[in-house]
């Protein structure tokens, strides 16, 4: 079993001893170290290069919504765990575009936080309730694009739909009877015909789309 390494930023002393807790007895996770700032966390990413940084971008002076962007820039292929007290939607509306794929509060448990940074890692979907249904808000929320024709192809639609429930190119190309190449292409075609750039914005336009339930 792969070991997932983990950095947690949190400007609350508290809180980091808490995940450090959490995470301490874990096999597969190894915490690298803890960061109270974007200028230390940056420099630790540098040095260490985690798979999956625990972050709480709502934190003013010491990290923002910017933080997960530098982050996205130079550290791509870093998976990001948000757990924050966050209650404003235009900041987490603004991560979630960033390309943060795993959201919670600080009120979810230890079983979702171990999940969360195991989804992370891979790149995959978990959301709290309360971010699902901001997500869900904003998605169906009328707009003046609503009769437009939908610019994809039928196996471009099905792309969508299983990417949307969490697949990964592997299992879609599976599922599909098609290459891993082939989604790629798919996948890439999409991306530019939507004129979108995360797999957060993909599951939003689907779901926008009535493409998934």
């Amino acid at each position: 079993m792969s070991t997932i390494s983990v950095i947690l930023a949190d400007a609350q002393y508290l809180v980091r001893v808490g995940l450090s807790h959490i995470l301490a007895n874990r096999t597969d996770i190894k915490v690298l170290g803890e960061v109270a700032n974007e200028s230390d966390l940056l420099e630790m990413m540098e040095a260490e290069n985690a798979e999956v940084v625990i972050l709480d971008y709502n934190q003013i002076g010491n990290f923002s919504t910017k933080t997960v962007q530098h982050l996205k820039e130079r550290f791509p292929d870093t998976g990001i765990l948000v757990i924050s007290a966050d209650n404003e939607k235009d900041s987490i509306y603004e991560v979630l575009e960033y390309g943060v794929t795993s959201f919670l509060t600080k009120s979810c448990d230890g079983k979702e936080i171990l999940e969360g940074v195991q989804a992370a890692a891979k790149k995959q979907r978990y959301f709290c309730k309360k971010v699902m249904d901001y997500v869900f808000e904003r998605s169906f929320s009328p707009t003046a694009e609503d009769c437009a024709p939908m610019p994809l192809t039928v196996r471009e639609i099905e792309v969508v739909q299983l990417v949307a429930k969490g697949l990964i190119a592997k299992e879609i190309a599976d599922q599909l009877n098609l290459s891993t190449h082939t989604i790629y292409t798919h996948r890439k075609n999409i991306m530019r015909k939507l004129k979108i750039n995360t797999a957060s914005e993909l599951v939003l336009y689907a779901v926008n789309n009535g493409l998934v339930k």
